[in-house]
């Protein structure tokens, strides 16, 4: 054995013009006195703001330096093989108290070769909504390049976006390339490639404290749309099982869980080679593994390590609700 456990990180706290204080009043969240708490970055590998261990003999090492010292026994030996000394995923809690601006991220080959980094593919689990909350993802109609500009230019933009209404409990899986924001009255889990690159493409004309408009990458981010049309709605459908991991998400890049459970689970992941990481959105559970336990409460996110194949989910409250991360 390693001796590595389940670790928790020192979330890292984002203060945003469009933020809140859902993050402290609905997961428990203690960002002391930001005003307008819009993002905790619970698990990060992005360069300048890579995640700190806070539980165990670990506590004050950081992501990195865990992957560099126990590579496929922490991430997983095909994880290790292919990102190397990065952590793949970038995991978050996002509270819009204002709707956050129309964005667009580039997929990995147009970012390589403009940043030199991954792009970003995400995906987003609707946490808490105000009756009548929106999301936008993607377009509302057959939408070409000339058609989207013409638009944009007329200041009509938002005319072409689909907004659809969200509930707890809501997923949207959103492919590098697709045009999305998150409206005002929704907090989300996102689950996302490791990558900081967003185009903005229009922002409400809003003004930040100094009186400046946010910066727009209205070039940068019309060569990284993917101008595509679904019909209907762009949300996933899923079958919820109690006591079973239910998937909502599953693609290159990462697959997302939901498990609602109210028994004791016996966890095996002897095939999969990756770690696992709960996010944990509602009661207390315990991991239980050889050496000891891990106690995870409400809005805390933990790092099971690929080596740590066998353990148990131990309920603490009636029921738990946790999404279930990992790469196939």
């Amino acid at each position: 054995m390693s001796g590595l456990y389940p670790l928790k990180f020192t979330p890292v706290f984002h203060d945003k013009i469009w933020g809140g204080n859902r993050l402290k009043t609905k997961l428990n969240k203690d960002y002391g006195n930001l005003p307008n708490c819009g993002e905790s970055w619970e698990i990060s590998g992005v360069e300048g703001r890579i995640s700190v261990v806070e539980n165990g003999f670990l506590a004050g090492n950081n992501l990195q330096e865990l992957v560099e010292i126990y590579m496929g026994d922490l991430v997983g030996d095909k994880v290790y093989k292919k990102f190397g000394i990065e952590f793949p995923l970038l995991i978050k809690f996002i509270d819009a108290n204002q709707d956050l601006s129309v964005q667009v991220h580039p997929n990995d080959e147009l970012s390589k070769k403009r940043h030199n980094a991954y792009g970003k593919t995400e995906m987003w689990y609707v946490v808490d909504a105000e009756k009548g909350a929106l999301i936008n993802s993607g377009f509302n109609q057959e939408v070409t390049r000339e058609k989207y500009l013409e638009y944009f230019e007329q200041g009509k933009l938002s005319d072409l976006l689909l907004y659809e209404e969200v509930a707890p409990g809501d997923v949207f899986f959103i492919p590098a390339g697709r045009v999305h924001a998150i409206g005002k009255g929704v907090m989300v889990a996102e689950i996302q490639q490791t990558s900081d690159v967003t185009y903005r493409i229009y922002d409400y004309n809003r003004k930040d404290e100094n009186g400046n408009e946010r910066e727009l990458h209205t070039d940068l981010a019309l060569d990284a749309i993917q101008f595509n049309y679904h019909q209907d709605t762009y949300k996933s459908t899923c079958e919820k099982e109690i006591n079973k991991s239910s998937e909502l998400v599953s693609c290159d890049y990462f697959t997302t869980n939901l498990l609602e459970f109210d028994k004791e689970l016996d966890k095996d992941f002897y095939q999969l080679d990756s770690f696992i990481i709960y996010m944990n959105l509602n009661g207390e559970f315990e991991i239980e593994f050889e050496e000891g336990t891990v106690h995870v409460g409400k809005g805390e996110t933990v790092l099971v390590p690929a080596n740590l194949e066998l353990y148990k989910l131990k309920p603490l409250t009636s029921t738990v609700n946790t999404l279930e991360v990992y790469i196939k």
